[in-house]
């Protein structure tokens, strides 16, 4: 899944070799390629050993990570191939690294499990010669920390949605970059992107900019067994399928009071809009439909004062901020709607238009508010577009 690191450890293994051809007590190599010519005479009385150890883990360590790829010290040799064996004798499956240094196993190594590597070396006269190291993975651990993801599978979400993860617990920061190495995105079609930590539990990934309709995007999580800390270890391992729907983005202007509605790169609608009056004024900036209420009851006693407090149902509530701005429909405004602001933050719009937005949105379609003159405040819901791309990616931990 993504690139995994270790410390450097080398120990050496069991040796093979050519053995030397001689007539007098000057030892030469005889190459295991029986059509090679013969080297020069070596210097010791022993003949040079060709193959590798084990670098990363450590040759006969009890406690690797399941997470480990297996990396080796090259000894004269400038390729080779890998046999890897578990404990029953059966052959794991991985892929050498082009540099002959590293192998990966395609998928993780098991808990509690001996491993013998097979190191088979070959130099630069093309003669070869073999080397083993063993190793034994961690056990299972108790400690564990889940990593949730927002969206479950085969969900359709709007253009501007984040891909959303939690942590059952805080990483701490020199944890993250290994964390986020083990995060893939694929994308159909292809488009670039970066996850960023938006706190020390929760990280999301956006595009350059917004998705492209139609994306298809599979996330994947690869963290079961990699240390996050405090010897606490990742539990899960999993993908999620999701699809980008249609484009939907809601433009709304205090200057004119009007929510202009565009679809797929067309207007299709305008409906005059009432938003926060003078004493609770609405934000300006990029949001998103981050939960959908057919129908809610509005309290705010506890949160305004006793004369400025309300208790009201509402139909058609689509949450923009965690603070409580809504766009919902308020008949009891439409007078004001198109002509004055007399909210308490929220966007306010007719039955008709409540309904009809209620009925084409989805999570994750940008709403985007200007010209009140009170900036949205990023983390005040799913703000990742309130920000340039740039600002984004040095939430990266890997930026």
């Amino acid at each position: 899944m993504g690139r995994r690191a270790f410390g450097a450890l080398a120990l050496a293994g069991v040796i093979g070799f050519g053995t030397a051809c001689s007539g007098d007590s000057s030892p030469t190599w005889q190459s295991n390629d029986a059509g090679a010519s013969a080297a020069p005479a070596a210097t010791s009385e022993s003949p040079v050993p060709i193959g590798a150890t084990l670098k990363s883990p450590a040759e006969g360590s009890k406690d690797a990570p399941i997470t480990t790829d297996i990396s080796f010290d090259l000894v004269n040799a400038v390729s080779g191939t890998v046999t890897v064996t578990n404990g029953k004798g059966e052959e794991v499956p991985g892929k050498l690294s082009d540099d002959s240094k590293t192998w990966v196993p395609d998928k993780k190594l098991a808990y509690g499990t001996t491993y013998t590597a097979e190191y088979t070396g070959t130099d630069s006269a093309g003669r070869t010669g073999t080397m083993t190291g063993t190793f034994t993975t961690m056990g299972e651990p108790k400690n564990t920390v889940r990593t949730v993801s927002f969206m479950g599978d085969g969900a359709v979400v709007g253009v501007g949605m984040p891909l959303m993860l939690s942590f059952s617990r805080e990483i701490p920061e020199e944890y993250r970059d290994e964390v986020e190495k083990h995060l893939t995105v694929t994308t159909d079609p292809p488009q670039d992107g970066s996850w960023g930590w938006l706190s020390s539990d929760s990280i999301q990934y956006r595009p350059v900019e917004y998705w492209k309709a139609g994306t298809k995007i599979t996330y994947g999580v690869d963290h079961a067994g990699l240390e996050m800390g405090d010897g606490w270890y990742g539990k899960t391992d999993y993908e999620v399928n999701v699809e980008i729907g249609s484009q939907l983005i809601m433009e709304v202007d205090n200057k004119t009071k009007h929510m202009t509605v565009i679809k797929d790169g067309k207007k299709v609608k305008d409906f005059p809009v009432s938003l926060g009056q003078p004493k609770f004024p609405s934000v300006s900036g990029t949001m998103l439909i981050m939960e959908k209420l057919r129908k809610t009851v509005f309290d705010t006693y506890g949160q305004f004062s006793d004369e400025d407090a309300y208790r009201v149902d509402v139909e058609y509530a689509q949450r923009l901020t965690w603070g409580g701005q809504f766009i919902h429909a308020a008949p009891w405004s439409s007078a004001a709607q198109g002509r004055e602001n007399v909210s308490h933050g929220c966007v306010n719009v007719s039955q008709d238009a409540g309904k009809w937005l209620f009925e084409q949105t989805k999570l994750g379609d940008p709403v985007v508010v200007k010209g009140t003159g009170v900036p949205l405040v990023n983390g005040d819901g799913w703000t990742v577009w309130n920000m340039s791309y740039d600002e984004f990616t040095k939430l990266s931990a890997l930026a």
